[in-house]
């Protein structure tokens, strides 16, 4: 993981970083040694426009006297000419050859005809070159054609060594070096740092969600608790997941406990009577009719839990379809209530049910819901004592038809109520079962759009709520 990151900000971040620091200093080299050579440039073109303002005050008798004048006046200018340690100045033909120097000799090593020859092509009649001389030195030329007659000269030059400049270039160069040194260095530097960050936390979790996959779910990781951090919130995420994971399976284990114990109890009763009835040969025998009465009992008992177990299985995972039509939701509310009428009287236990008059459309699976109602009835006979009553409700609202089905038992726990409706789970004050009949109810509530709501007090009787949408054509 830390070389797989780290190349990626390598390839990415870094790499840009470096393309576009390195691209900010070329240009700068390039602009700063552009300014300095327009510089000396400019310099250089000053002179020649006061050259020029002081030729065009000469003037004589004749065209050609003027001419002679002004050709004299640049002799004179370039023998006195001040600046002999920063510049040479020269007066040039017609060809490009020197007439005159302030060196005092032809220039012979220093000089070549580019600028005269792009001074002779330019329209401002000014050229520019930049070479080196016979001795390495590199230096600027710049030639301006004379704008008045002036007899046979026809240009000037000023060529200047380019020697300091090179050098001052050379240490802003240096300079800016450095500085684009300390930047990647920088950010190389905060860039691991902020990889570390990341990398080193995000081992951790890698090590401890392996942990988890082996089965290892009383592995946790430290969590600072600061909510601005993503990695922390994320540590805290991975110890809620290893936290539910490890109450599932807490559940799923005392599911199976429950599950084998509730198979376990009717098997052994068909097992034992089906002993019995193998040393019975008269089928008029009492005990043989009791026999096959309490092995079909039994039976149909194993029949609904497996049943009701492949059921939820197959909602969870998506398997089990919905077979909607719409439907009197009253009808199918007597139909289940009809059902466990008998089983309700046979555990001495008192049903309240006025059945509406009206009929009341939704658009349900018929069979499913009548799963939602056995199941229900069944729970509030099971956690009923002997002379309680068991309540059924069902009335239409605006959007909405509910049935409540109360009973007088012996309640749900305060600690249990918030967990019954989740798979595989038991709670202290449960009796038998598979434990995922109200998780189940719940599924199927879900699937059908509709709600199921659940209000218990310990020792007083339980509340269930089911809400379904009224069904309009």
């Amino acid at each position: 993981m830390r070389s797989g990151i780290t190349h990626r900000w390598l390839r990415g971040s870094l790499f840009l970083t470096v393309l576009l620091v390195l691209l900010v200093e070329s240009m700068f080299v390039y602009n700063f040694g552009r300014s300095y050579y327009n510089s000396v440039q400019q310099t250089m073109m000053r002179r020649f426009s006061s050259i020029n303002g002081q030729l065009k005050m000469y003037t004589g008798d004749t065209a050609q006297k003027t001419a002679a004048n002004r050709s004299v006046a640049l002799r004179r200018m370039v023998e006195q000419f001040a600046d002999k340690d920063k510049y040479e100045f020269m007066l040039l033909d017609g060809y490009g050859g020197v007439i005159a120097s302030s060196s005092g000799t032809g220039a012979d090593g220093i000089v070549v005809q580019d600028d005269f020859n792009k001074a002779q092509d330019a329209p401002d009649g000014v050229g520019v070159a930049i070479y080196r001389t016979a001795s390495g030195e590199t230096v600027m030329a710049v030639c301006s054609l004379v704008p008045y007659a002036a007899e046979d000269v026809a240009a000037m030059r000023l060529v200047t060594s380019l020697t300091l400049v090179q050098a001052q270039l050379k240490s802003v160069f240096i300079v800016s070096l450095i500085v684009v040194a300390a930047i990647l260095g920088f950010t190389v530097a905060s860039g691991l740092y902020f990889v570390r960050g990341i990398v080193v936390p995000l081992g951790q979790v890698e090590r401890i969600a392996a942990s988890i996959a082996r089965g290892e779910l009383d592995v946790r990781l430290p969590v600072t608790g600061d909510e601005r951090d993503e990695v922390d919130r994320l540590r805290g995420t991975i110890n809620q997941m290893a936290e539910g994971l490890e109450e599932t399976e807490k559940m799923k284990n005392e599911f199976i406990s429950s599950v084998s114990h509730e198979l376990r109890t009717p098997l052994t009763s068909i097992r034992g009577w089906v002993e019995t009835l193998r040393t019975l040969d008269d089928p008029t025998d009492e005990n043989y009719r009791k026999g096959l009465e309490i092995i079909n009992n039994e039976t149909a008992r194993l029949y609904n839990m497996v049943e009701e177990l492949l059921d939820f299985s197959r909602l969870q995972n998506g398997r089990l379809k919905m077979e909607c039509r719409p439907l009197d939701l009253v009808a199918e509310l007597t139909d289940a209530v009809l059902f466990c009428e008998a089983r309700i009287q046979r555990e001495g236990l008192l049903l309240a049910y006025a059945e509406p008059e009206e009929m009341i459309p939704v658009y349900a699976d018929p069979d499913r819901l009548r799963q939602v109602f056995i199941n229900i009835l069944d729970n509030a006979i099971k956690y009923s004592a002997p002379g309680g009553r068991i309540t059924v409700k069902i009335w239409q609202g605006e959007y909405k038809a509910f049935i409540e089905i109360i009973d007088q038992g012996r309640g749900i726990p305060p600690e249990d109520l918030e967990n019954v409706k989740t798979k595989f789970y038991k709670g202290s004050n449960s009796v038998r079962g598979s434990g995922i009949g109200l998780a189940l109810v719940d599924s199927i509530m879900t699937a059908l759009d509709g709600t199921m709501d659940l209000k218990s007090t310990l020792g007083r009787g339980t509340v269930v709520t089911l809400g379904l949408p009224i069904y309009k054509r």
